[in-house]
């Protein structure tokens, strides 16, 4: 389950970084307040009102309008180019904070061997009197 979410995490960071520095352009053509074709890709087709027609302004997919009602729109969206950093702009003092950081960090999970038993070579001392049946002293 735990592995699970980190891929989930993961995928989700990497969709997000993509997606912040992916630039496009969206190409919108519009025939008085009615949006008649748009795209991610390429230019827009019109719907040739605006060119010289040799044809009447009937074969305008909408409907017969004023030569000037047309319009095309593009929307720019720009992503970041700025994410690689370098080390060239830390100072000096931000180098010693970075390595002190990560060694503490990473000294955290050396692992200590808790198999050490240090006193099996000894034998506990001789029983001479039992102390808590004498002074009738039992914890409860």
């Amino acid at each position: 389950m735990k592995a699970s979410i980190y891929k989930i995490a993961a995928i989700a960071m990497a969709l997000l970084v993509l997606f912040s520095t992916m630039s496009f352009t969206v190409d919108m053509h519009y025939c008085g307040d009615h949006l008649v074709d748009f795209s991610l890709s390429r230019n827009v087709d019109t719907c040739l009102m605006n060119a010289k027609m040799t044809k009447s302004p009937s074969d305008c997919p909408m409907m017969e309008m004023k030569m000037d009602c047309c319009s095309d729109e593009e929307v720019v969206f720009e992503g970041h180019d700025d994410l690689k950093l370098s080390m060239d702009h830390f100072s000096f003092d931000q180098h010693v904070f970075i390595v002190s950081f990560v060694y503490a960090y990473i000294s955290l999970f050396e692992g200590f061997e808790a198999d050490e038993v240090y006193f099996k070579d000894y034998s506990p001392p001789p029983l001479i009197r039992d102390v808590q049946v004498l002074h009738q002293t039992f914890l409860i």
